[in-house]
């Protein structure tokens, strides 16, 4: 990519780097701020097949599949390459039409590809093949050197994944759990959901302990008029039984012969009572 930058002019070229960074940084998580920024590039340059080809990987992570497979096309024509092979069939699949990208796995371009391209092609292949509702062809699909290796590769995970699926859309599901466990032993970074897939197998369900933070809070509001409501209420006991104990003391006379206190009421009983 850098080398095919050079050929543009020195501030051109610093600009459709940036944009071309910003599509590498967004296009996992962000796709549609990727595509934005890589339809800059292209109005930049458009005649720089790297360019192109991050068009099409944007536009495929946007579901544009039309549009993708014509920037992929571009970027094979500018540069005689075949590694693009299995994404543009993959394109052809997201178009409808699996029987084109089943026709372009038996094409020679596929045996130009690396390891890693073959192994895709063969992903896109079985996908095609389950799009025409042909389980069991795509498990034979599947089925290769690679997925019998004991050695992981990048592709490693992948393929025992889709094997797996594929077994289990089949309904050989005991296959399934064990090809799903297989997935798992390679899948150091978590690319796929194959450990949520083996629960499901066996039954586990996961259950949702995230507490809504608003309902805590109104919780907490609705102790606290509680508590200020008893305090109000003992307050006023207080208050009342202070002033019936003045009363007593203004209208009678203990040195009276004749001086009988008042009844003690209950609600003086129960404020001496917390009181003790």
């Amino acid at each position: 990519m850098r080398q095919e930058l050079l050929s543009l002019p020195k501030g051109l070229a610093e600009e459709v780097s940036k944009n071309l960074v910003m599509v590498a940084r967004l296009i996992d998580d962000e796709p549609e701020q990727a595509y934005a920024y890589s339809r800059i590039a292209l109005r930049l340059a458009s005649r720089v097949a790297a360019v192109r080809e991050a068009a099409g990987f944007a536009a495929y992570a946007t579901q544009k599949y039309s549009e993708a497979l014509a920037e992929f096309r571009a970027a094979k024509r500018m540069t005689g390459s075949v590694d693009l092979w299995p994404v543009m069939a993959d394109c052809e699949r997201g178009l409808g039409r699996p029987e084109r990208a089943l026709a372009m796995a038996g094409e020679p371009e596929v045996q130009k590809l690396d390891k890693a391209g073959q192994v895709e092609m063969r992903l896109v292949a079985a996908g095609a093949r389950r799009d025409q509702g042909q389980l069991e062809a795509a498990i034979v699909t599947l089925q290769s050197p690679e997925l019998a290796s004991s050695s992981v590769q990048p592709w490693t995970a992948r393929l025992r994944y889709a094997y797996a699926d594929a077994l289990l859309a089949a309904g050989r599901e005991d296959e399934a759990r064990e090809w799903f466990g297989k997935t798992l032993e390679a899948d150091k970074d978590g690319a796929t959901d194959a450990s949520d897939r083996l629960a499901e197998l066996d039954g586990v369900e996961f259950v949702d302990a995230s507490i809504d933070l608003s309902d805590l809070a109104e919780d907490r509001d609705r102790d606290e008029d509680e508590d200020e409501d008893d305090d109000e209420g003992e307050d006023a006991a207080e208050i009342a039984a202070a002033e019936r104990a003045s009363d007593v003391a203004e209208y009678y006379d203990e040195d009276d012969e004749e001086y009988e206190p008042l009844e003690q009421s209950e609600a003086d009983a129960d404020v001496e009572g917390d009181k003790a």
